[in-house]
């Protein structure tokens, strides 16, 4: 196996020495053979790579520690971020250099970051090379030029054959995520779960782009066909259905995960995609299903025939947090370029284990400050060590396992975006209707792709809208092709006083949550905080 490497650029100058053999770069028919070869997984139907993760079937976000240095003691969130000592991290990174010696490994050099003006250049060094097939497909792919001036600005070494000693490296477990924001590198050690190295890429950006006056999002965004400028951005924590709404066939995928908002428009941090397979099919995701059957697509934790292949999408014995992550040329209408325009429609994502919140509901721009910063939805099975069922939650920005600075930092970029476009704000549930979870049904994902149609395509602005009585955001009164009674909640549940209840019981679950902000936030957003 050969690969191509900037000379002025290699481990070596880096001060990583005395590993086996390094792979620079390698394409993926090469990175499939060599898991292949090296037992890492099983060729499956179409050439797609079949693997599991051990005991992490998920993120380790309580094994997540920041290097605690001068530069960064007043801007990172320590309340949201564990932090490890220099001297502590300085040991991980001498042990674990010295567990590789003799070991071989990939390195992929890779952009994170549509926009080359506020792109980050990122170095993934993993043990496993199906590792560096997950990182190639999920990052942006430099040019065969583009690689011969590579220099990396962040090296990750992610290595799940070490483990770290809480005692010697200052952290919780044998398991660690440390990142070091003044050596620029990340550490990810005795974790096979490949979205660890996904999410430091993410993390990284949440701290750097704040500075540049960028919005880093955790969000889905498409636009209209042919049309850059109406951009739709889709905010949610997994599970909620970032993937699967913003893959619409009738518009413009810009990506499904995490992006950015500039001065200049939207841009996708990511080129490819890592999307949920539990219970997936080809009639109501027929794009994302068939990449799971192409060629080095990753299949990650999924029960098959060991026959036929065959992939089994409702067996969850190994995880609900089954996976595939495959890059978005996969998907037919995925953009190009991974940019879009200036948002229209931002569209806040939440998973209502309760039962209690509409379908859809436009928000105020104070209101959307307000349950941005709540970020309330409900976590799904699997996306985190130890969640077997929804459990309710409030994610600042949804997405606080990503957040190294405080809320109120991308609360008021967030504001100023907003403000200066004019974006219209909705909160959408895509959880529970007609009770909570274990009583009511999962929303209709006919019915929120219907309203979020409307919303996108003006629609939905035309119809009559009430004041809901519980959070004070508008909800429409009846839009056509949605079963009005789904419109108003109350009216799903059987038992209307204990709709009363659980309503009552979410809206003081929501006031308690935000009084943490308050002493942060402007008077208007104040204001919007319930009624």
């Amino acid at each position: 196996m050969t690969g191509r490497v900037n000379a002025n650029a290699t481990l070596e100058d880096q001060g990583i020495s005395g590993l086996g053999h390094v792979y620079y770069n390698l394409i993926e028919p090469a990175l499939v053979e060599a898991a292949v070869a090296r037992g890492e997984g099983k060729l499956g139907k179409g050439g797609a790579f079949l693997c599991t993760t051990g005991q992490f079937t998920g993120r380790s976000p309580k094994d997540k520690h920041v290097v605690r240095t001068a530069s960064v003691e007043n801007t990172v969130w320590w309340e949201n971020n564990a932090p490890m000592a220099p001297d502590a991290f300085d040991l991980l990174y001498a042990d674990m250099l010295a567990h590789m010696k003799g070991r071989d490994y990939f390195v992929q050099d890779l952009f994170a970051g549509a926009d080359p003006e506020h792109r980050l250049d990122v170095r993934m060094v993993t043990e496993l090379a199906w590792h560096g097939l997950f990182i190639r497909h999920l990052l942006r792919r430099p040019s065969r030029t583009e690689l011969d001036s590579f220099v990396p600005e962040f090296t990750i070494i992610n290595c799940p054959s070490f483990k770290a000693d809480p005692a010697r490296h200052g952290c919780r477990t044998d398991t660690v995520i440390a990142l070091n924001f003044d050596k620029k590198l990340i550490l990810i050690a005795n974790t096979e779960y490949a979205g660890e190295n996904k999410k430091s890429v993410f993390t990284l950006l949440n701290y750097i782009l704040p500075e540049k006056g960028v919005m880093p999002m955790h969000c889905s965004a498409n636009h209209a066909i042919g049309d850059t400028g109406e951009t739709a951005v889709f905010f949610g924590l997994s599970g909620t259905g970032k993937t699967t709404l913003s893959a619409d066939a009738s518009r413009t995928l810009i990506g499904d995960d995490e992006h950015g908002w500039s001065d200049k428009g939207t841009f996708n941090f990511e080129g490819g995609c890592y999307a949920k397979t539990i219970n997936l099919s080809a009639e109501a995701e027929p794009e994302i299903y068939a990449t799971t059957s192409r060629f080095a697509t990753v299949i990650e934790n999924m029960v098959y025939d060991p026959e036929t292949f065959e992939l089994d999408f409702e067996d969850n014995s190994l995880t609900d947090n089954m996976r595939c992550a495959y890059p978005l040329e996969y998907i037919s209408n995925a953009s190009a370029t991974g940019l879009g325009g200036m948002p229209k429609n931002v569209v806040m994502l939440t998973c209502d284990a309760y039962g209690v919140l509409p379908p859809i509901s436009r928000l105020s721009p104070a209101q959307a400050m307000y349950h941005f910063l709540s970020g309330f939805t409900s976590k799904t099975p699997g996306t985190e060590r130890g969640i077997v069922e929804p459990t309710p939650t409030f994610s600042t920005c949804f997405g606080a396992p990503f957040m190294p600075r405080r809320p109120e930092v991308y609360g008021k970029l967030l504001q100023e975006k907003i403000a200066s476009t004019g974006a219209t704000c909705w909160l959408v549930n895509t959880g529970w209707t007609g009770g909570k979870h274990g009583t009511g049904k999962r929303m209709p994902i006919k019915a929120t792709r219907a309203l979020l149609t409307a919303a996108l395509d003006g629609s939905l602005a035309k119809v009559e809208f009430r004041k809901d009585p519980n959070f004070g955001f508008e909800v429409p009164v009846a839009v056509p092709g949605v079963d009005t009674t789904l419109l108003n909640p109350r009216e799903t549940w059987a038992d209307k006083t204990a709709y009363d209840a659980q309503a009552a019981k979410l809206v003081k679950m929501f006031a308690d949550n935000f009084g943490q902000y308050v002493p942060f936030i402007d008077a208007d957003v104040k204001a919007a905080a319930i009624g």
